[in-house]
C-alpha cells in the first residue's frame, strides 16, 4: 500500500488544488478503470487483518518461568512413575490455561470492533453517475455522498451541498456534533446527524484519522506486573534450586567416589531421581493457579460493584496505580447539555427568554442544543398556547433557527436563535447593545460556556433582542467527591478531553483538578512520534492538571509518557478515539456507554455511570493484591525451607530428611488447599500498592532462613532424641520415623506460617484470616496428624511424640510473629531513611 498522492496534507489545501491533486472532476468522479488501478496502488479501504491464531494463544498459556518450572515437575513425575503426582500437577497446568482462555474469550478484540465501526456501503460517482458499491473499494479521489443517518466511509473534504451536522465525538472526544460546510473535513467512521453533502475522498484504510487511531490500539500494550512479578519469582526459585542441586550433587558424587570409593550407576540413577524430587518441591505448582483464582474471584466481587474484568492483570495494575486520566464528557460530566440562567435584555422576563427559545426549536430533529432548550421550560403546558407554523432549521450561513408562531388569541409572530452575534446583526441592535451582549459573550466563553441568542418580532417585523441563554454540560453530581476520594487513595487525576481548553478549565475548576490545562496542538508538534515523546514535552505533561482538543495520538502519547517516568497509569474512556490509550494504560477502564472499540481496548468495563465506581475497583484490587503477596511470602520461604533442609541434612548429617513420595504429598498438601487465600481478609492499603522484588524476597528469605533454623533445630534434636535412652518411647526408633516426624513439621509448620506471612503486623491481630482460609490450615493440620498417626503413606509415630512436634510448632510460631514484625520494620525505617535522604538531597540550601 502506498500513502496518498504526493503525501500532501489534503486538509489544509483550498478545494480547487485537492480536486486538482487527485486528478478528479467533482462533477464526473473517477472511472472505473482509474478506481481499480488506484485500488491496485492504494489497497483497500479497509484495516488490515492480523489476528493471532488460537494455537499461538494456547502455546503462550504454558510459556514462562513458572509455567516452564511445572511442566518439568510434570515430566520429572512421569519419568519416575508417579502418575498419581503427574496427573494432579498436569491438571493444575490445565486449570491456569484454561481459566486464561476464558479470561481472553471475553474480551473482545479492539481491532474487530474497529472494524465493524467503519461504514459497510458508500455511494459514489463513478462514471458520471452515482452508485452504491463496498465502502472498501474506495480509493483517494472518489466522489461520494453523505447523508443523514449515514456513516462517514473514509477521510472526506466536503466539496457540494449546503450544510452537514457530523457527529465526530467517539473520534475527536467532542461532545456536540460538528456543523460543517465546503471545504471543512469529514473523518472516517463518524455519524452524519444533519443535512446532505457531496466530498472527495482524500485518506483511505490505515491513511485515515480512523486508521491512524487503530494502528496505534494494534501496537499498545504494556506487560503486567503480576507477569513481570511471576517471572523474577521464577527465576529467584530456579536460580536457588539449580544452585543447591548442583551443590547436593558434588557433594554427594566426592561422598561416594572418594571416601567410600562404591559408585557405580545405581548411585548414580538414586542421586538422579532425589535431585529430581528435589526440584519438584521446588516449583510452587499452584503459584499460577493461585494469582488466576484470587484475581478471578476478585473480579466477581467486583462485578458486584457494576465493573466487569474483561482482563485478570487489570485487577493487579489497578492496585497499583498511581495515576488516574479520565475523560470529561460522560465520565466528569453528565454529557447533557444544561442551560443556565438566562441573561435579559431590554427587561425581558427569563421565563419568557427561555418560551422563546423552545418555540424556536424542533424537538424531531434531535438537536443537543434544542433538547437543551426545551428541557429547560419549568412549564410544558405553556407550548398549548401557541402553534408554529413553520420552521426554518439551523443554517450555517446565517447560524440561526426561526420559527413563525401564532399564540392562543390569533397574533402572529416570529421568534429566533442562534448564534449571539447573528441574532445582534439580526435585530440590527444599538452599538451599545452588541457591546454588552459581546462582554456577556466573551465572560462565558472564558468559562468554557456555550451561548444561544434570542430574539422575537411582531406582526411589523421588526426585531427584539431578548437576551442569551447560556449552555453548559454540568459535572456529575459524585464527580467532586470521587476525585477527593481517589486523591486519599494517593492517585492524581488528570483530564483529558477533545473538547475547548475553557470548557476544560471550567470543569477543572468547578472539580478542583487544577487549571493547568494544556492544549494538544500547542504542546505536540504535528510530526511527533507518540511513542517517543521528546523529553522537554514529557516535563509539561508530567506537570500538567489535564489537557484539552487531544487527539488519539495525543492520548496515547500521554499515557506513555506517565508510564515511562515510573507512573502506572489507568485511563477512562468512552469512544474509537481512547482506545489506544485505554489499550496501552496499564489499566484501561471503559465507562457506562463506551463504543464497542472502547470496551474492546479495555481492561475493565464499568456497567454504572461515572467514577463511583473506581473507589470500589481501586479497594477491591489492594485487597486482592495482598492476598497474592502474602500467598507469595509464604510459598517463597516454604520452599527454600524444604530445599535447604534436605541439602543441609544430606551435607552436613548424610540424611535424607524426607523420601520422594513425602515431598511430593508435602508439596501438595502446601499448595492446593492454601489457595483458599483467594478469600482472605485484608487490609486495604492507603496508597498504591506494587511488587517490590528486593523487598517481598528480602521478607521471603528471611522467613525462609528462619524456617529453615526451625527444621533443621527439629532434625537435631530427633536425632539426637534417636540415639538417646527415650527413642523407643517416642517412637523414633530408626531414620524412617524421623522423616516422619520431619514431614510433620513441614506439613504443619508450613500452614502455620501462612499466618505470619499474610500480614505485617502480630498475626493475633485483626484483620483475621478469613473462614475458608482457616478452615483449610485446620484440615491441612488434622490430615498431616492423622497420616502421621495412623501411619498412612508415611511411618506411623506416636501420639506423644505428635503432640511434642505441635508444642514446638507453636513455640516457633511465636518466634516467627517476633521476626516478621522486627523485618518489617527494619525495611520501613530504611525506606524512611532513603526518603528522607532524597528529600535533603533535592532540597536547595538556605544561604
Amino acid at each position: 500500500m502506498t500513502e496518498t498522492p504526493a503525501s500532501k496534507d489534503f486538509t489544509k489545501l483550498p478545494i480547487e488544488e485537492v480536486l486538482s491533486e487527485l486528478n478528479v472532476d467533482p462533477d464526473q468522479g473517477l472511472t472505473q478503470q482509474e478506481a481499480q488501478q488506484r485500488l491496485s496502488s492504494y489497497g483497500p479501504n479497509a484495516l488490515p487483518e492480523e489476528e493471532t491464531r488460537f494455537w499461538k494463544k494456547i502455546i503462550g498459556y504454558f510459556v514462562g518461568p513458572i509455567a516452564f518450572m511445572i511442566e518439568a515437575a510434570a515430566l520429572v513425575s512421569l519419568f519416575l512413575g508417579d502418575w498419581a503426582d503427574f496427573f494432579i500437577i498436569f491438571g493444575l497446568l490445565l486449570f491456569n490455561a484454561g481459566l486464561e482462555l476464558y479470561q481472553d474469550s471475553k474480551a473482545s478484540n479492539a481491532l474487530a470492533v474497529l472494524k465493524n465501526s467503519l461504514a459497510p456501503q458508500a455511494t459514489v460517482l463513478r462514471d458520471g453517475g452515482f452508485q452504491v458499491i463496498d465502502a472498501a473499494t474506495l480509493v483517494p479521489g472518489d466522489i461520494v455522498k453523505i447523508r443523514i443517518g449515514g456513516i462517514v466511509p473514509a477521510d472526506l473534504r466536503l466539496v457540494g451541498g449546503d450544510y452537514a451536522s457530523i457527529d465526530q465525538s467517539a473520534l475527536t472526544g467532542e461532545s456536540l456534533p460538528v456543523s460543517k460546510k465546503v471545504g471543512d473535513s469529514a473523518y472516517s467512521g463518524s455519524v452524519v446527524k444533519q443535512g446532505e453533502m457531496t466530498a472527495v475522498v482524500i485518506g483511505t484504510g490505515l491513511n485515515t484519522f480512523f486508521g491512524r487511531t487503530a494502528k496505534l490500539v494494534a501496537g499498545a500494550g504494556s506487560v503486567s506486573q503480576a507477569q513481570t512479578a511471576m517471572f523474577q519469582i521464577g527465576n529467584f526459585l530456579i536460580v536457588v534450586a539449580v544452585i543447591l542441586a548442583l551443590i547436593m550433587v558434588a557433594v554427594q558424587v566426592y561422598h561416594d567416589v572418594v571416601v567410600t570409593s562404591t559408585w557405580d550407576v545405581k548411585d548414580v540413577l538414586s542421586i538422579l531421581q532425589f535431585v529430581l524430587v528435589l526440584l519438584v518441591a521446588s516449583i510452587p505448582v499452584a503459584m499460577p493457579a493461585v494469582f488466576s483464582i484470587t484475581m478471578a474471584l476478585g473480579a466477581l466481587a467486583l462485578s458486584k460493584e457494576k465493573a466487569i474484568v474483561s482482563q485478570l492483570s487489570s485487577i493487579d495494575e489497578m492496585a497499583g496505580a498511581d495515576i488516574l486520566c479520565s475523560d470529561k464528557t460522560g465520565t466528569l460530566t453528565k454529557n447533557i447539555l444544561t442551560l443556565g440562567d438566562p441573561i435579559a435584555m431590554n427587561g425581558t422576563a427569563p421565563e419568557a427568554i427561555i418560551l422563546a427559545g423552545v418555540l424556536a426549536s424542533h424537538a424531531e430533529d434531535g438537536d443537543a442544543i434544542d433538547s437543551a432548550v426545551m428541557n429547560a421550560l419549568p412549564d410544558k403546558s405553556l407550548l398549548a398556547s401557541y402553534q408554529v407554523e413553520s420552521f426554518t432549521p439551523f443554517d450555517p450561513v446565517s447560524k440561526r433557527t426561526m420559527a413563525k408562531v401564532v399564540d392562543s388569541e390569533g397574533r402572529h409572530f416570529s421568534v429566533s436563535k442562534g448564534a449571539p452575534q447573528a441574532i445582534v446583526e439580526l435585530c440590527q441592535a444599538t452599538k451599545e447593545i452588541e457591546e454588552t451582549v459581546n462582554k456577556e459573550v466573551s465572560a462565558l466563553a472564558a468559562k468554557g460556556y456555550r451561548a444561544l441568542g434570542v430574539a422575537r418580532s411582531d406582526e411589523s417585523g421588526a426585531w427584539t433582542l431578548l437576551g442569551i441563554l447560556p449552555m453548559f454540560d454540568p459535572p456529575r453530581d459524585d464527580s467532586k467527591s470521587t476525585i477527593e476520594s481517589v486523591r486519599e487513595k494517593g492517585v492524581a487525576v488528570k483530564m483529558i478531553t477533545g473538547d475547548d481548553t475553557a470548557i476544560a478549565k471550567e470543569t477543572a475548576r468547578q472539580l478542583g483538578l487544577g487549571t493547568n490545562i494544556l492544549t494538544a496542538a500547542d504542546v505536540f508538534p504535528p510530526d511527533m512520534d507518540p511513542d517517543h515523546v521528546p523529553a522537554p514535552i514529557a516535563q509539561q505533561i508530567l506537570a500538567a492538571d489535564g489537557f484539552a482538543r487531544v487527539f488519539p495520538e495525543h492520548k496515547y502519547a500521554i499515557v506513555k509518557t506517565f508510564q515511562k517516568n515510573g507512573h502506572l497509569v489507568a485511563m477512562t474512556g468512552d469512544g474509537v478515539n481512547d482506545a489506544p490509550a485505554l489499550k496501552q494504560a496499564d489499566c484501561g477502564i471503559a465507562v457506562s456507554g463506551a463504543t464497542d472499540a472502547a470496551r474492546g481496548a479495555a481492561a475493565l468495563i464499568l456497567t454504572a455511570p461515572g467514577l463511583s465506581v473506581i473507589q470500589n475497583a481501586i479497594d477491591e484490587a489492594r485487597r486482592i493484591f495482598e492476598r497474592i503477596t502474602s500467598y507469595t511470602i509464604y510459598r517463597v520461604a516454604l520452599t527454600m525451607d524444604i530445599m535447604f533442609l534436605v541439602v543441609l541434612a544430606t551435607i552436613f548429617l548424610h540424611f535424607r530428611a524426607l523420601t520422594p513420595i513425602m515431598i511430593v504429598i508435602m508439596s501438595l498438601l502446601d499448595d492446593i488447599p492454601i489457595m483458599t487465600v483467594a478469600y482472605d481478609n485484608n487490609k486495604v492499603s492507603p496508597s498504591p500498592i506494587r511488587w517490590r522484588m528486593s523487598r517481598l524476597l528480602t521478607v521471603s528469605a528471611v522467613l525462609g532462613f528462619f524456617s529453615v533454623v526451625q527444621s533443621f533445630g527439629l532434625l537435631l534434636i530427633g536425632m539426637a532424641l534417636m540415639h538417646g535412652p527415650h527413642a523407643q518411647a517416642l517412637g523414633l526408633i530408626d531414620e524412617a520415623h524421623l522423616q516422619s516426624m520431619m514431614f510433620l513439621q513441614l506439613v504443619a509448620g508450613g500452614h502455620l506460617l501462612m499466618l505470619v506471612s499474610r500480614k505485617d503486623d502480630w498475626f493475633l491481630k485483626p484483620p483475621y484470616p478469613a473462614t475458608p482460609l482457616l478452615i483449610a490450615i485446620i484440615l491441612t493440620q488434622l490430615v498431616a496428624v492423622f497420616m502421621c498417626g495412623f501411619g498412612i503413606l508415611v511411618p506411623q509415630i506416636p501420639w506423644s511424640l505428635i503432640g511434642l512436634v505441635w508444642i514446638y510448632l507453636l513455640v516457633w510460631l511465636f518466634i516467627m510473629g517476633g521476626v516478621r514484625v522486627a523485618i518489617d520494620h527494619v525495611l520501613d525505617n530504611r525506606s524512611a531513611r532513603r526518603v528522607r535522604s532524597i528529600k535533603y538531597v533535592n532540597t536547595p540550601l538556605n544561604h
